[in-house]
C-alpha cells in the first residue's frame, strides 16, 4: 500500500511536470497542435516576409535614386515603407524561425523584443496612413489658406508618428501590462488575456489611441477631401472629363479605407473580445489568425500607396531597366504656360493647383457666356491623379 501510494504520487508529479513543460511555450511545442500547422505558418511567413522586404526596399531605393520623388507628400509614404520593412525584417524573420521550430525557442527576452518591435512599428505604419490622409486633405482642401505643405511640416508629421507610437508601446516593457507569447506559442504580442484591471486600462487606452483615433482621422480627412472634389466636379458637370479625377480619387480612397479595415479590424476586434472575456476559449490557430493576417499589410501597402502611383511606377520601371537616367518625364501632355512646372511637385499638389483655377474659369465663363472656351482650360492629365 505504501509503495503504491508513493508510486501514485510520483506519477502525479511526473504528469504535472509534463503538463507544465507542454504549456510553457519556451520549453517546447504545444502537443495540442499538429506539427504540420507550424510548418505551414513558417512557409507562409517566409513568403510574406520575402515579398514585403523586396517591395519596401524597392520603394526606398527608387526614392533615393530619383530626386523628383523626394517631395514633402512622399516623406510619409517612404516612412510607411520603412516601418513595413523593419516589421518584416524583425518580426517576420523571428516568426519564420519560431514557427519552423514549433515554439518560441529564443526565450523571454526575444519575446519582449519581438512584441515591442512589431507592435511599435505596426503602430508607426498605422499612424503613417492617418498622417498621409491628413496631408492629402491639407494639400487639396487647404484649410489654412495659402499655407502649403513644406518639408518642415512633413518632418513634424514623421516626428509625431514615431514619438506617439513609442509612447503607447513602451509601457508594457516598463510594467504597465506586458508582452507575452500568443496562444499559438510562436509569436509575442500585448497581453490581451490578462484579467488584471490594471492591464485592462492599458488595453482600452491603447485601442483608443492606436486604432480608433487614426481610423477617425482617415475617415474624416478622406471624407472632406472627396466632398471637396465632388463639389468642384459638380460645379463643372457640363465637362465630361471634369468628373474623371473625382471618380479616380474616390476609387483610390475606397481601396485605402477597405485595406486599412481588412488588415487591422480583425485584430482590433479580437483584442477587445479577449480583453472583455479573458477566460474565453479560442482555438490557438483561430486566435493567431488576426495577427498573422495583419502582418500581410506590409505586402499590399506598397502596392496600394506606391506602385499604384504613376510617378513612382515610371521611376521604378526606369530603375529595373537599368537605365542611368535619374529623371523621368511624368507629364506627357501639353499644358498652358505656367503649369508645366508641376510635373515634379507631386500629383496631389497638381490636383490642388487646378481646383481654384477651375473655379475662376467657371466665373469667367458665366460672365462672358462662353462655356466652351472656359471649359477647354480644365482638363486634368490622368497621370496626375492616380497616385494619391
Amino acid at each position: 500500500s505504501r509503495l503504491s501510494s508513493r508510486y501514485a504520487r510520483r506519477q502525479s508529479l511526473l504528469l504535472s511536470v509534463s503538463s507544465s513543460i507542454q504549456k510553457d511555450p519556451f520549453k517546447g511545442p504545444s502537443r495540442t497542435i499538429a506539427p504540420w500547422n507550424y510548418k505551414v505558418l513558417a512557409a507562409w511567413m517566409s513568403l510574406v516576409t520575402a515579398v514585403s522586404l523586396f517591395e519596401n526596399f524597392m520603394v526606398m531605393l527608387v526614392t533615393y535614386k530619383f530626386k523628383q520623388l523626394r517631395q514633402p507628400l512622399n516623406y510619409i509614404i517612404v516612412n510607411l515603407s520603412l516601418a513595413d520593412f523593419l516589421v518584416s525584417l524583425i518580426g517576420g524573420s523571428i516568426s519564420v524561425m519560431t514557427n519552423y521550430h514549433g515554439y518560441f525557442f529564443l526565450g523571454t527576452w526575444a519575446c519582449v523584443l519581438e512584441g515591442f518591435a512589431v507592435t511599435f512599428l505596426g503602430i508607426v505604419a498605422l499612424w503613417s496612413l492617418a498622417i498621409l490622409a491628413f496631408e492629402r486633405f491639407f494639400v487639396i482642401c487647404r484649410p489654412l489658406g495659402n499655407i502649403r505643405l513644406r518639408g518642415k511640416h512633413a518632418a513634424l508629421g514623421l516626428l509625431f508618428v514615431w514619438t506617439f507610437s513609442f509612447i503607447w508601446t513602451i509601457p508594457p516593457v516598463l510594467g504597465w501590462s506586458s508582452y507575452t507569447v500568443s496562444k499559438i506559442g510562436t509569436t509575442c504580442e500585448p497581453n490581451w488575456y490578462s484579467g488584471d484591471p490594471h492591464d485592462h486600462t492599458f488595453i482600452i487606452t491603447f485601442f483608443t489611441t492606436c486604432f480608433i483615433l487614426p481610423l477617425s482621422v482617415i475617415i474624416v480627412c478622406y471624407g472632406k477631401l472627396l466632398r471637396k472634389l465632388r463639389k468642384v466636379s459638380n460645379t463643372h458637370g457640363r465637362l465630361g472629363n471634369a468628373r474623371k479625377p473625382e471618380r479616380q480619387v474616390s476609387r483610390m480612397v475606397v481601396v485605402m479605407i477597405v485595406a486599412f479595415m481588412v488588415a487591422w479590424t480583425p485584430y482590433a476586434v479580437f483584442s477587445v473580445i479577449v480583453t472583455a472575456h479573458p477566460n474565453i476559449y479560442l482555438d490557438p490557430r483561430l486566435a493567431a489568425a488576426p495577427a498573422f493576417f495583419a502582418k500581410t499589410a506590409a505586402v499590399y501597402n506598397p502596392i496600394i500607396y506606391v506602385f499604384m502611383n504613376k510617378q513612382f511606377r515610371k521611376c521604378l520601371m526606369v530603375l529595373l531597366s537599368c537605365s542611368e537616367s535619374t529623371t523621368v518625364e511624368v507629364n506627357q501632355t501639353t499644358e498652358r504656360a505656367g503649369m508645366t512646372g508641376e510635373s515634379n511637385t507631386g500629383e496631389m499638389s497638381a490636383i490642388a493647383a487646378r481646383i481654384p483655377i477651375a473655379r475662376s474659369a467657371l466665373q469667367k465663363s458665366d460672365e462672358q457666356q462662353s462655356d466652351s472656351s472656359a471649359y477647354a482650360q480644365l482638363p486634368i492629365p490622368e497621370n496626375k491623379v492616380c497616385p494619391m
